[in-house]
C-alpha cells in the first residue's frame, strides 16, 4: 500500500468512526486529505479501534515522520555541559523522552488542526496516546474520585508509539492570569525539577523540553527561559552523569535567543 492508499484508507475509516462526518466532502488534493486526517483525529474522543485500521494508521504516521526528517541526538551540539538549544518541530527529535505540555484534562487538544504542541505531539503519536493519557486518568480518578484533573507540575509518563522519542512526559504548567507571581514562578520550577525526576527514575537519559506555560499559558517567555535553564543546570549539577543531554527545544526565534542569553 503506498502512502497516499493509506491516507486515502485512514481518511475513509475515521469518517465512519467519526459518526457525524461520516459523508465528509473532502478535496481531492494531499494537503486536504492530510487536513481532514488530523482533524478527525483531534476531535475524536479515547477508544479502541480496529487492529487493522491501527496497523495502516502506524505505517502512514512513522512514513510522515520520515518524511518531514527524524532528528538524531548525535546532530544537535551541545552549547554547554550535556545541554542543547534546538529550534524545530519537537515530533522529530530521536530521544528517549519529549515533553509534552499539557492541560489538565491530560487528553490532549480538540481542536482540529490547532497549533499547539498538544496536538502536534497527539496528531503524530496517533490515537493510541489519548486512549493511554485516558486510561491513566481513569486509574486516578479511581483513586482520587470522579472529579480528579491532573495538577499542575506532576508529570505523567506515556510511551510515544509513533513518534521518534521513546516517551513523553506530560506535564501542565502554571497558568498566569494577572500579574506574575512568585507561586507561579514555583510551579513552573517544579515542573522542569519533576520531570527530570521522573527522568532518573526511568532510566531516560535525554529529554527534549518544550516553552511550558508560555503562549497561550501566559508565562513570561524571558522570565520562563530564565526559569529553565536555572533549575535544569542546578539539577544536573546535583546528578552527575545521570543525564546524557537536556535538550530546550524552542519554536520562535525570540525563545532562542532567551535561552541562548540564560545558558
Amino acid at each position: 500500500m503506498t502512502q497516499n492508499q493509506r491516507l486515502d484508507y485512514l481518511l475513509e475509516k475515521f469518517k465512519e468512526d467519526s459518526g457525524r462526518y461520516r459523508n465528509l466532502q473532502v478535496g481531492e488534493s494531499i494537503d486536504d486529505k492530510r487536513v481532514a486526517l488530523r482533524s478527525l483525529m483531534n476531535i475524536r474522543m479515547p477508544g479502541a479501534m480496529d487492529d487493522e485500521i491501527l496497523r495502516i494508521q502506524d505505517e502512514y504516521l512513522s512514513a510522515r515522520i520520515r518524511e518531514k526528517g527524524i532528528v538524531a541526538l548525535d546532530s544537535i551540539p551541545e552549547v554547554a555541559d550535556k545541554l542543547s538549544i534546538w529550534q524545530g518541530d519537537i515530533t522529530l527529535l530521536e530521544v528517549d523522552a519529549i515533553v509534552n505540555a499539557a492541560n489538565s484534562q491530560m487528553l490532549g487538544c480538540f481542536v482540529p488542526m490547532h497549533t499547539c504542541i498538544d496536538n502536534c505531539i497527539h496528531t503524530f503519536a496517533g490515537i493510541q496516546l489519548r486512549l493511554e493519557c485516558h486510561n491513566k486518568m481513569e486509574e486516578l480518578r479511581s483513586i482520587h474520585g470522579p472529579a480528579y484533573q491532573q495538577p499542575t507540575s506532576v508529570p505523567m509518563l506515556t510511551d510515544g508509539y509513533n513518534l521518534p522519542a521513546k516517551k513523553v512526559i506530560h506535564v501542565v504548567g502554571p497558568i498566569v492570569s494577572g500579574s506574575l507571581a512568585a507561586e507561579h514562578e514555583k510551579a513552573l520550577a517544579d515542573c522542569y525539577a519533576n520531570v527530570l525526576d521522573m527522568c532518573l527514575e526511568n532510566s531516560l537519559r535525554s529529554v527534549a523540553f518544550c516553552c511550558i506555560s508560555t503562549g497561550v499559558f501566559h508565562f513570561p517567555n524571558q522570565r520562563a527561559a530564565d526559569i529553565a535553564t536555572s533549575v535544569v543546570k542546578s539539577w544536573l549539577r546535583g546528578h552527575p552523569g545521570t543525564m546524557d543531554r537536556v535538550i530546550f527545544n524552542v519554536f520562535k526565534d525570540k525563545d532562542k535567543e532567551y535561552y541562548e542569553q540564560f545558558i
